[in-house]
């Protein structure tokens, strides 16, 4: 049961990508409130949109196909990266469109667009970027202070080597790799801000040909993601995210230009 030194860079990139996936959305939803003039309630339904049907409902289904079906990375890995992917893209999507035909109806224009976008990806930022990584922070100073180690101690022994299994990632993983996470939500905000603004084009002028495009980008974003790091480096899988996620945004800003023409 033996607990290794966390460096100061690994520490570092921990704090930047905690500062980058808490603060970007704050800074975004204060942007969007105070020059564009969007609704407080757009950032919240596309956060609460995000929560019900990526966090709730596509969870449930994972624990069906998963744990039922026993699909999953290590049996069948292709199909399980096509699965997961097109359930992302399915329930997000649809939760998008769902959100701004009908809750949004009333005030759906470019800046609340805009704004549910930022709540979406702001959220999932939030989450799955701020707040696992105060949660590794901790764990981080704890072990480099002792106090995880006597934590430790007070623990059965199963449990105790069980615990250490789980954090021995924070000093096997190289530390450049820690600032990765901060970038991958500033990728996943924009790709979230250009996927809301092709569906408000899809709801506002009734293109279903839109909305395939939308749930199209989705799917392929998310299986370059979960896929890519079984053949390429994780640096060219984020440069690449980010890369796609950029050109989704300008499509679809380019597109709302052309309708306006």
């Amino acid at each position: 049961m033996e607990l290794n030194t966390i460096s100061g860079l690994a520490i570092a990139g921990v704090i930047c990508s905690v500062v980058l996936s808490m603060g970007v959305p704050i800074a975004l939803f204060i942007a969007g409130r105070v020059k564009l003039k969007a609704r407080i309630s757009s950032f919240f339904i596309g956060a609460g949109t995000y929560l019900l049907f990526a966090m709730l409902l596509e969870q449930l289904l994972h624990v069906l196909v998963i744990q039922f079906c026993g699909l999953n990375a290590q049996s069948r890995p292709w199909l399980y990266y096509v699965y997961a992917a097109l359930a992302a893209a399915v329930f997000e999507e649809t939760g998008r469109l769902i959100a701004m035909k009908f809750w949004m109806k009333k005030w759906l224009d470019f800046p609340n667009a805009l704004m549910y976008g930022i709540g979406h990806g702001g959220v999932e930022a939030i989450l799955l970027g701020g707040f696992s990584g105060i949660s590794n922070l901790v764990s981080m100073l704890m072990i480099n202070s002792g106090a995880m180690q006597n934590t430790l101690a007070a623990l059965p022994t199963e449990s105790a080597n069980q615990t250490v299994s789980q954090l021995s990632a924070l000093w096997t993983t190289p530390a450049p790799l820690f600032f990765v996470s901060g970038i991958e939500r500033i990728s996943a905000i924009i790709l979230h801000i250009g996927l809301s603004l092709l569906i408000y084009r899809a709801v506002k002028a009734g293109k279903c040909r839109t909305t395939v495009l939308a749930y199209g980008i989705h799917f392929i974003v998310d299986f370059f993601a979960v896929a890519g790091p079984a053949l390429l480096p994780i640096y060219v899988i984020e440069i690449g995210v980010f890369v796609m996620a950029a050109g989704t945004l300008v499509m679809a800003l380019k597109m709302g230009r052309m309708e306006e023409l």
